[in-house]
């Protein structure tokens, strides 16, 4: 393959890096949940799936020494260690392709093959953000815990009698746990799981998906969760909560317990009788805050900043809520008001985008989910081999180039009438969640016995 085997239109197009820029065009078009990535140069292979390991801490020490056991070689001190936690990121390989024909192209075939790198890299860009997104909120069930809105369900099917077992929306979150040397492990393999099932707690033995998915929630998996104790017929009330005790932070405006119970507004907006539903409300957002704070996690860079990925929907019921229509009375002149957007507010970067997960009615209207993200929430791991050109002539490497951390490659025409251009990228790696069990309200008095602490969903209509 040589670059003088291309036609001389598209030639210096090549050469002059024409064509990587409109790959990069349509790359940094529409980065969202990519952009809350820490990225970690992988060397192992496609197909194969690594484990990192994450430090802990040690609790701290409150209690004195007795000074008459301060004796012999160990002072009267037990060894003490810190937590490690696992968490694995498979490598796989993603990409596609498209034909420019040289020949039936001749008008404006230049142009055209700018424009097919620009539309390989909005797919491209598009379809690693959607992965992100999936880590994030669990919809390809990254590592075994669920993601962000695993172990967050309701009863589907109501107990007619007390029973071990309980029919639920969604299993994810409830089928791993981890152990005390902090590897993911199935739950049947364990003791057990604490769950609150209605207003009872219980402990959580085995989950099993159906054998026709019904769930509601994105990526959801139904299935029947069975306990070591029978569950009442009160707290086994189909719609009741269901929540594991390491479950990550859902929010949902006015305190609903799931997603269900989410109510629409009453009346006419703007009329006296109007009653607003549940829609996104800046005290969702600062509780989400509160709740990362408390957590210790970091925000996503130097400037103080929590990250907010949400849809257009949710942005308009922050300027429908009373607390964020006061904070900005009299403020009519304001950038906020003026371009109808939110930048940053009490802490928190808004980012739009439509990639946000959407769920259908469940009787009170379409169902959005933001998320409140915060450093470390995401790993994404790039193969470090994804471009190598130690074996390609130095005349070839013009025609593969790497485009933030994707491969551009352009082939010159092979078929039998030598007509057909290919135009390809591809991607090698996997995103991970990282889990913070290890710091537990022994370490950081605040912090919630979540797995999953960096992230913080808000439900709202």
């Amino acid at each position: 393959m040589s670059i003088q085997n291309f036609p001389a239109a598209l030639q210096p197009i090549i050469q002059q890096g024409f064509l990587a820029r409109g790959f990069q065009e349509g790359l940094r078009s529409r980065l969202s949940f990519r952009s809350i990535a820490d990225r970690m140069p992988i060397p192992n292979r496609v197909g194969e799936t690594i484990t990192m390991t994450r430090r802990g801490l040690k609790a701290p020490v409150t209690t004195p020494l007795t000074p008459a056991s301060n004796t012999n070689f160990d002072n009267g001190l037990t060894p003490s260690s810190f937590g490690v936690e696992q968490y694995t990121l498979t490598m796989n390989i993603f990409g596609d392709t498209i034909d420019l024909n040289t020949v039936t192209e001749q008008v404006g075939i230049a142009n055209l093959f700018v424009a097919n790198a620009r539309t390989n890299g909005v797919q491209a860009t598009q379809s690693l953000d959607r992965l992100a997104r999936d880590a994030l909120y669990g919809g390809k069930n990254v590592f075994g815990l669920g993601g962000y809105l695993g172990g967050n369900t309701r009863v589907r099917t109501a107990l007619s009698a007390a029973g071990t077992s309980v029919s639920v929306d969604d299993i994810r979150g409830f089928q791993n746990t981890l152990t005390t040397s902090g590897t993911v492990i199935s739950i049947a393999g364990s003791a057990g799981m604490l769950v609150v099932v209605g207003s009872g707690t219980y402990t959580l033995l085995a989950a099993v998906a159906d054998g026709t998915n019904v769930s509601t929630a994105p990526g959801g998996i139904s299935g029947v969760l069975t306990f070591s104790t029978n569950v009442s017929t009160s707290d086994g009330a189909a719609g009741n909560a269901v929540i594991a005790s390491t479950a990550p932070l859902i929010i949902r405006p006015n305190a609903r317990a799931t997603t269900a119970a989410l109510i629409a507004s009453q009346g006419t907006y703007g009329s006296a009788s109007y009653v607003p539903g549940d829609t996104m409300t800046l005290d969702t957002v600062n509780q989400a805050v509160a709740a990362l704070r408390m957590n210790n996690v970091p925000p996503v860079d130097e400037s103080g900043l929590y990250h907010c990925y949400l849809d257009d929907q949710q942005l308009l019921g922050l300027f429908r809520d009373g607390d964020f229509k006061q904070l900005y009375r009299g403020a009519y002149n304001s950038e906020t008001y003026r371009t109808g957007q939110v930048v940053e507010i009490l802490g928190v970067r808004y980012i739009p985008t439509t990639e946000a997960p959407q769920q259908a009615s469940l009787g009170a209207g379409r169902i959005h989910r933001a998320i409140v993200v915060g450093q470390g929430a995401l790993v994404e791991g790039d193969f470090v081999g994804m471009a190598a050109t130690d074996a390609i002539p130095d005349a070839e490497k013009a025609l593969i180039e790497m485009v933030d951390d994707v491969v551009m490659v352009t082939r010159e025409p092979q078929d039998r009438l030598k007509q057909i251009i290919a135009q390809s990228w591809y991607w090698i790696g996997g995103y991970a969640l990282p889990t913070d069990a290890t710091a537990t309200p022994n370490i950081i008095p605040t912090a919630t016995n979540s797995y999953l602490k960096r992230g913080v969903v808000i439900e709202s209509l």
